[in-house]
């Protein structure tokens, strides 16, 4: 049967892939839209299942604040040539949306959600893979609640953060601590909230050094935990937000927070990097 130009163009604003891929999926589906979406989608699966020892390390981050809270998300594909398409980036800011629309709690309750055509973000994600030949997953998602929030990414789209405040503070202060823990990576916001194991093996590891150095050979094991202390609150000033010096001055991230407010302080974060 004749498949029309106009037919096409409507199958590929219906489901985004490219124009040959809709022509061929209308041809098979002998005209019937639904039937060449389900086609299109099994292509999807099928380049999952043919690329699924490829690793997904390109994509993009996208976040968005909606009152108290902020949500944070990564779309990944194969290549950066995908990852700068303008439809890459539309299709990860339709799972963002669905995400706020929804609240959802994490990224498992994200995949089953529902668009509004009646298919879950995990086969839009696989759909994704099909328009693109690329292997494509959600690789990321989170959300915080706070009573002030604020969000970063980065100029290149593959890293990204979202924070949560206790009170509001100046978009400039919230903005620079974002831009801060976006480009440091602290693993925690402040020493309360390390997760135990890292400082359990931050500890291990300072003890093994002072008892390998001859200087500390008879030094007693109370000391060598006192010294060991120490390197531990260096690794707090080094991989806490709230601990680390604001890039460019000789303050922490906490001083220059209690500068603007006294009061204020960080109570959420969250923070996502695309590893090559």
């Amino acid at each position: 049967m004749e498949i029309k130009a106009a037919d096409v163009m409507k199958l590929r604003k219906m489901t985004g892939a490219g124009m040959m891929d809709c022509k061929k999926a209308l041809a098979e589906a002998e005209g019937d839209f639904e039937r060449a979406k389900d086609i299109i989608r099994e292509k999807g699966k099928l380049v999952v299942s043919k690329r699924s020892d490829r690793t997904a390390s390109e994509g993009v981050v996208v976040t968005k604040i909606v009152g108290e809270k902020a949500y944070i998300l990564c779309l990944a594909c194969e290549t950066d040539f995908v990852a700068q398409n303008a439809e890459f980036s539309a299709s990860a800011n339709a799972m963002l949306e669905i995400a706020v629309a929804n609240d959802a709690a994490d990224v498992e309750a994200l995949k089953a959600i529902k668009n509004a055509e009646g298919i879950t973000v995990e086969d839009m994600v696989t759909e994704k893979s099909g328009q693109t030949g690329e292997k494509c997953e959600l690789a990321y998602y989170a959300r915080v609640e706070a009573p002030y929030c604020c969000a970063y990414v980065h100029f290149n789209k593959k890293l990204g953060t979202v924070l949560g405040f206790n009170k509001q503070v100046s978009e400039e202060v919230a903005r620079a601590i974002a831009m801060q823990a976006t480009a440091m990576a602290p693993i925690s916001i402040d020493e309360n909230d390390c997760p135990a194991e890292v400082v359990e093996k931050e500890k291990a590891i300072a003890l093994e050094m002072m008892k390998q150095d001859p200087k500390n050979a008879n030094k007693p094991e109370a000391i060598l935990a006192k010294i060991a202390e120490g390197k531990l609150r260096k690794f707090y000033e080094e991989n806490t937000l709230l601990n680390q010096a604001l890039v460019g001055e000789k303050i922490s991230i906490r001083e220059y927070l209690q500068q603007a407010d006294k009061e204020a302080t960080v109570i959420a974060y969250k923070r996502f990097a695309l590893e090559a």
